[in-house]
Order: C-alpha cells, then structure tokens, then sequence
C-alpha cells in the first residue's frame, strides 16, 4: 500500500469517488497515535477506544471544511484532545466528583487495567503523571511520551510555546517530587 501524504490524502477526500476510501486510510494513519494519545489521558482501554470512534466521527462530519491552516496531524490531536477532556468532565458532573477523586479513579484503574503492561516503575510514573494539573499533565505527555515539538502543542493546545515550557518544566519538577515520596 502506498504512503499517501496528509495533502494527498485530503486531495482525494474532496473527490466524492475517493472520499471514503481517502478517509480509510487518514483512519490506518492515524489511529494508533491517537489511541496512545488519549489512553494517556483516560487510561480506560474502553473509554479510549470510544473517544477515538467519536474523534473520528467528527473527523468524517469536519473533514470537508478543514482549511489546513494547521497539519492534519496537529488538528486531529486536537479533536481528539478535546473530545478526551470533554469525557473527563462529563464523568465529573455525572458523578459529581472532584477533579481529585477522578484522578484517584484514574490511577485505580492504571493498577487494575487488563491492558496496561508496565512495571512498577512505570506505574509509579503514570500515577505521579495523573497528580498534575490537567493543562500539565497534557504537555508532559505530549512532549515526553510522544515527543512532540513545542510548536505541534502550541498548536494542539492553543498555547504559546513560553507557556508550553513552563508547564512542562513545572510538570518534571512536581514528577520528581512525587517518585521521590514514594
């Protein structure tokens, strides 16, 4: 199979006989970037395959009107993003928890997570991860686990690339206090 790039693949999404079969292969693209993205985010395998559908679904409903301003990539992390926030908050006026008891969920369900293969270490570091605010908890992972450049963020985010550095700084500072607790 071929390795479309991003603008040949949105070439033929505005062909209606290579829409569907475009939209495949933006799907096979994209998908697992964007699974490990939001799993980061939610933790739950099935919440993240979910969120990943809905990313998609908006995808397919949006798709005809991007204006490429920004990389395909860039905007689809922030569908995606924002869709994986949004189930955060949902979850949070549904059970009318706060934001720490969700992440007390959260890293419940790191531990006892059928998917999750990690050792202790690892753990350790995604419960210290799921401590941080969520703007920080955002950047640390993008930046470190899927090792993002500031200015893919910034656009991901809508964030200046400054405040981008210093949440991550802020992020390593408070991780390596949390390891060094535990």
């Amino acid at each position: 199979m071929k390795d479309y790039s991003d603008k040949e693949l949105l070439e033929m999404f505005r062909s209606n006989e290579t829409r569907s079969y475009s939209f495949n292969l933006i799907v096979r693209k994209y998908q697992e970037r964007l699974y490990w993205h939001v799993r980061k985010i939610v933790i739950s395998h099935d919440d993240t395959d979910d969120i990943v559908q809905n990313t998609f679904i908006k995808v397919w409903g949006n798709l005809e009107s991007f204006r490429e301003e920004s990389q395909l990539f860039t905007w689809l992390y922030r569908i995606a993003t924002n869709e994986a926030l949004t189930f955060l908050k949902r979850k949070r006026t549904k059970f009318l928890l706060p934001l720490v008891d969700v992440e007390q969920q959260l890293s419940r369900t790191l531990e006892s997570e059928p998917f999750i293969d990690g050792n202790e270490l690892e753990i350790k570091l995604q419960k210290a991860v799921l401590k941080l605010p969520e703007k920080q908890r955002l950047v640390f992972n993008m930046k470190y686990f899927e090792e993002l450049k500031y200015e893919e963020i910034s656009e991901i985010l809508g964030t200046s690339v400054g405040a981008l550095k210093a949440s991550f700084h802020h992020a390593v500072k408070k991780i390596e206090d949390s390891l060094e607790e535990d």
